[in-house]
């Protein structure tokens, strides 16, 4: 399953770490994989969600539905290509635009310095259809479903997760409640 080849240019979006029903098909496609997975490649396909806190889309529409309507907006406003978009976000760090698409949802698009991938796309912080993590916590709960998958889940086996990702031990109620929750949300 790749996941930049699958997102067409000139589009920066990381489906891994901002939709939901991504996530669970990447679980699934894990989880039938008919050897064991390889964590070393796991663990390197998960380094690529970050360290800081994102936001989920989890509505209706599918990544390739997201990408035509953002697509659409676009050319539809004359942003095609990379002069008129920059113009048009900013090429600040905080210079950013937000765009709704037909299901409400609310989608920031920010400049990014390459030629080939200059659209950087995600969910609009409080937009409908989304909610926030901290990527330590989506990590732990999508290694502990295709690694572990258990019904109960330990402490013990939260850390394993953790350790194998090179993430320090669990120790705070919170972020036990926290990466246990997301592991329900991704349960497949």
């Amino acid at each position: 399953m790749k996941i930049k080849n699958d997102i067409p240019e000139p589009f920066q979006f990381n489906p891994l770490k901002h939709h939901l029903s991504f996530i669970k098909e990447f679980i699934s496609f894990r989880l039938s994989d008919e050897k064991t997975p390889e964590i070393t490649n796991l663990v390197k396909e998960l380094k690529h969600i970050g360290t800081s806190v994102m936001d989920i889309y989890t509505g209706s529409l599918n990544v390739i539905k997201i990408i035509d309507e953002v697509s659409f907006f676009l050319k539809s406003n004359n942003l095609g290509n990379e002069s008129n978009y920059s113009g048009w976000t900013g090429k600040n760090f905080n210079d950013f635009r937000i765009i709704s698409l037909s299901d409400n949802s609310q989608w920031m698009l920010k400049y990014h310095d390459d030629r080939t991938r200059y659209v950087h796309l995600f969910p609009a912080r409080t937009s409908p259809h989304s909610f926030r993590v901290k990527a330590n916590t989506l990590k732990s709960a999508i290694m502990y479903n295709i690694l572990i998958g258990k019904n109960y889940i330990s402490g013990k086996d939260l850390n394993r997760v953790r350790e194998i990702q090179g993430l320090s031990p669990v120790k705070d109620t919170t972020d036990v409640e926290a990466i246990t929750e997301m592991i329900e949300i991704l349960r497949v």
